[in-house]
């Protein structure tokens, strides 16, 4: 028997499976993720003023982001359906003054597996809903870093990125 980790979606013959969390306790679990959407300057200035032929693009990122979380299952082939009790999503402007907004998704819940996929959907697609309500200025938008920042709960505890 080994101790290094295994990818627990592989079964012995390399098929992939849905893990059996049937036999696990309950406990609170909870995730933090983000993505980062980054602009040309003049683009992201245009964004902050408000000058946008879309209306805002805030709330409909945030509704996507919470709709996509709950949602994980079905665009995660062997994510395991879950009674989410908590998503929220919040976008910002980079505390550095760079021309790029910050998207962290936060969910929880109590029960037997993990919520980062969730939180890590979540983040991406209000992340791209950005995107796609800006296209129109610039095509020039890059997303990236779509993280997990932490997690908490579980038989592994608590996890913090570097």
């Amino acid at each position: 028997m080994s101790d290094s980790p295994s990818l627990s979606h592989l079964a012995a013959d390399g098929s992939p499976r849905m893990v059996d969390v049937g036999s696990k306790t309950p406990s609170a679990r909870a995730a933090l993720a983000e993505a980062i959407v980054r602009y040309p300057e003049a683009t992201f200035q245009r964004i902050l003023a408000g000058d946008l032929p879309k209306g805002g693009i805030v709330e409909p990122a945030r509704i996507a982001g919470i709709m996509a979380a709950k949602r994980t299952a079905e665009l995660i082939p062997l994510c395991h359906g879950l009674l989410l009790e908590q998503v929220s999503i919040e976008i910002h402007p980079l505390e550095s003054g760079e021309p790029a907004f910050q998207v962290l998704c936060r969910a929880s819940l109590t029960g037997k597996t993990g919520v980062e996929m969730e939180a890590m959907t979540g983040a991406a697609i209000a992340a791209l809903t950005l995107y796609d309500m800006t296209k129109g200025l610039d095509k020039g938008i890059v997303i990236e870093k779509v993280r997990l920042l932490a997690k908490s709960g579980g038989k592994s505890g608590p996890w913090k990125a570097q």
